[in-house]
């Protein structure tokens, strides 16, 4: 079987499967039940006067079959983690259907631009990583805005204890003064406490919604202090202190770490350079690198090599506090 032929099979065969997997979803879109809940859901929008409309419409959802068949696949945990933890508004389920068709778009790329399977696996391999990479990257840039957030909100809370407010009022104040995205978790806490759930158990379920540590010590107070009794608005105000302490001390960390960060990007970026600025000025030469079996060889273990070196240079420069 030539490479050309097989380039083809493989490419009609992931096109029909994008195409029943886009006929299932429009099937069971279309259905009666999806019907019924889309009116659910337009009913429970228009009653935006209730404080649980976020809640009810997350009662009201119901999953789909295709959902279902991909939240039995391996490694969708974490695929359902990092999208609940990066607040993008998308369902895990859409999420691989994307990252499915960007690594289809890159296999098809690599087939049209040069027509050899090593550089459409290799186009493959590359848009199929961007759509993770970039809910890593959004994943982070919440949690450092919640981390941000967080010892301004203990403040919050702290101040409103003190003037006599309880703790179920003073994180309802929080939901309402605080922006995204410490706002929007301490509004699902309250509304979850008025559908019945209890304040701790409520704050625990936030716990999954973010990875952020303090967040942990925060609930951690709440819940041995609803048990045991102490005065909560000292606590926190101590708690914001250190958290403010902790990221003072992450952000010196982080300049004086500063250079050696930058030596392992100069390090990784500088061969690749080099390599490119000298097959523009002498392709004859550079070109032995990529028809002969030993160069390639060579060329591989160099790059394995350059990716083994950043990665000890980054778990070096990387301090966690």
């Amino acid at each position: 079987m030539s490479l050309e032929l097989a380039v083809t099979m493989l490419f009609a065969a992931v096109l029909l499967t994008l195409l029943a997997l886009y006929s299932l979803l429009r099937l069971v879109l279309n259905s009666p039940a999806a019907r019924m809940k889309q009116r659910l859901s337009r009913m429970a929008a228009r009653g935006a006067g209730s404080s649980a409309d976020g809640v009810t419409s997350e009662l009201l959802r119901k999953t789909t079959p295709g959902e279902e068949y991909i939240f039995h696949l391996p490694l969708m945990d974490g695929v359902k983690k990092r999208v609940e933890h990066s607040g993008i508004p998308v369902t895990p389920f859409r999420f691989v259907i994307i990252s499915v068709v960007a690594a289809c778009a890159g296999l098809m790329a690599g087939i049209l631009l040069s027509g050899r399977m090593p550089v459409a696996l290799l186009g493959l391999l590359l848009c199929g990583v961007i759509p993770y990479a970039c809910l890593g990257q959004c994943k982070r840039r919440r949690q450092s805005r919640f981390d941000h957030q967080l010892p301004d909100a203990l403040t919050m809370v702290s101040r409103s204890l003190r003037a006599g407010n309880s703790l179920s009022g003073a994180l309802e104040m929080l939901s309402l003064e605080m922006p995204e995205p410490t706002g929007g978790l301490f509004k699902r806490a309250c509304e979850q406490q008025r559908l019945g759930m209890r304040i701790t158990d409520s704050l625990e379920k936030l716990l999954g919604s973010i990875d952020s540590l303090d967040l942990h010590y925060f609930v951690t107070i709440i819940r041995i202090t609803s048990e045991t009794g102490g005065n909560l608005a000292e606590i926190l105000d101590k708690l914001a202190t250190t958290i403010t302490s902790r990221a003072l001390i992450r952000r010196q960390v982080r300049v004086y770490s500063a250079q050696g960060r930058l030596s392992g990007y100069l390090l990784a970026v500088l061969p690749v350079v080099v390599f490119a600025a000298l097959y523009t000025l002498n392709p004859d030469y550079m070109k032995l690198f990529l028809t002969e079996q030993s160069c390639q060889y060579t060329l591989l273990a160099a790059l394995l090599a350059q990716c083994a070196g950043f990665l000890m240079i980054k778990k070096i420069v990387t301090i966690r506090i």
